[in-house]
């Protein structure tokens, strides 16, 4: 396949298909039809699609799995993810917050975070949350401060890291030794937090855990973690151990990742290879989320500089995705109106932010003749799409929609200007 040719289905919810007018449907609904009910820009989720992944993973890891909530979450997703028998990975009050509106039970959510205030571990503890993943000496000593007001013990787990190159972008890479998050097992200082936490009457130590980081292609990477923290964890005779998440997905017509079975079944071996008697646990988050999504835009610029380039300017932008401008990630685009058609133009897809990085797509195959009001769409944005926008020029962000059987439901409404100004304070 070359980049000219139609958008390939691989990159889209699995409910894709081509209608007669060569229209993109998703969960049996046509998108321009979904557009023309909720408007744009507009996250179209394929629910059914996250319900598989979900099972797909409970499959592989089984029930100590947990979705991570940093890649996609609002009340619709926490309540779909405990419905399909997931636990719940947070990383902050506003996310733990979220779950337990949603009526996720505390002994279903896993609270992670480098920098847990007292206010949210006290709010964790309040809910009884089956897991806190410990990150810091002084989060420790925040615990054992809490427990000495009320006596309550925490079930923990602590973080390491392993000291392994992820292969991927700085920004996502967290199991080198020089990182924000954990205990660094090559300083010894996870085997210092080991001992403090024995000693810690506010909490009861039952596993470890680490994470290598994120958008994490070669299997190989998670195989040597594994290896180098069994060495450590094994030896502790600890009922648990979490592999963390950090699964790769295809962007682009032109990778290919692992699936979250075939992950599963290489941390199986590798995990039967090193005589792991821990029960092992996951987080994905990305490989659950990221392609059951598209995100459509109406085109509102096209601007032709001859012999440079055409920019095509939609109304959105880093403020629905930021990827492409913080981590120079790649995307594609289409249009769901002319599915089937070849891309033979080329253009560089931007938004409308007052920056000259905000840049969606820097070299975008699309048909031929895309005209002002023309749909756009880009694949593959169900995961750190929405849950890092931001309203930057004051710019509301998008509606989000759940599709399945021929349905389409609201989950999350579109921001208003009224929104924007509803904190400030005359």
């Amino acid at each position: 396949m070359t980049q000219t040719d139609p958008i390939p289905l691989a990159l889209l919810p699995d409910s894709a298909e081509v209608g007669s007018r060569g229209e993109l449907h998703i969960g049996g609904i046509a998108v321009d039809e979904i557009v023309a009910e909720f408007g744009t820009p507009l996250f179209i989720y394929d629910e059914n699609h996250l319900r598989s992944r979900c099972r797909e993973a409970l499959e592989a890891f089984g029930d100590g799995v947990a979705y991570a909530g940093k890649a996609f979450l609002c009340l619709a997703m926490a309540r779909l993810v405990h419905e399909e028998g997931l636990h719940l990975d947070v990383a902050s009050e506003g996310e733990l917050h979220t779950a337990i509106t949603a009526g996720v039970p505390g002994q279903r959510i896993v609270l992670h975070g480098n920098n847990k205030s007292l206010a949210e571990l006290s709010l964790a503890r309040t809910h009884d949350v089956s897991r806190v993943v410990v990150d810091s000496f002084d989060e420790l000593d925040r615990l054992r401060h809490l427990h000495s007001i009320d006596g309550v013990v925490v079930p923990v787990l602590l973080r390491v890291t392993p000291g392994v190159e992820a292969h991927t972008h700085e920004f996502v890479s967290t199991g080198q030794d020089d990182s924000k998050f954990g205990f660094g097992l090559s300083s010894e200082a996870a085997t210092a937090a080991v001992d403090l936490a024995k000693s810690n009457p506010g909490v009861e130590l039952v596993g470890i855990h680490h994470h290598i980081g994120s958008q994490v292609f070669q299997v190989e990477s998670f195989a040597r973690a594994l290896e180098i923290v069994v060495g450590f964890s094994e030896p502790l005779e600890l009922p648990e151990l979490s592999v963390g998440g950090g699964l790769g997905v295809a962007y682009l017509e032109s990778e290919s990742a692992p699936s979250i079975a075939a992950w599963g079944e290489m941390l199986a071996g590798a995990c039967e290879r090193l005589g792991v008697r821990a029960r092992v646990s996951a987080e994905p988050g990305r490989s659950i989320a990221a392609q059951a999504a598209i995100t459509v835009y109406s085109v509102g610029t096209v601007k032709e500089l001859p012999g440079i380039r055409t920019y095509v300017a939609v109304d959105g932008g880093f403020g629905d995705n930021p990827r492409p401008m913080l981590y120079g990630s790649g995307y594609t685009a289409f249009m769901p109106t002319r599915v089937t058609e070849p891309r033979p133009a080329l253009a560089r897809i931007v938004g409308k932010h007052c920056e000259s990085g905000d840049v969606l797509v820097r070299e975008a195959a699309i048909p031929e003749q895309v005209q002002v009001g023309d749909l756009l769409a880009t694949p593959v944005t169900g995961a750190y799409g929405y849950s890092m926008g931001s309203s930057y020029n004051r710019i509301p962000r998008p509606s989000v929609v759940f599709v399945s059987n021929g349905s389409a439901r609201l989950v999350v409404r579109r921001e208003t200007v009224e929104d924007l100004i509803s904190l400030d304070v005359e």
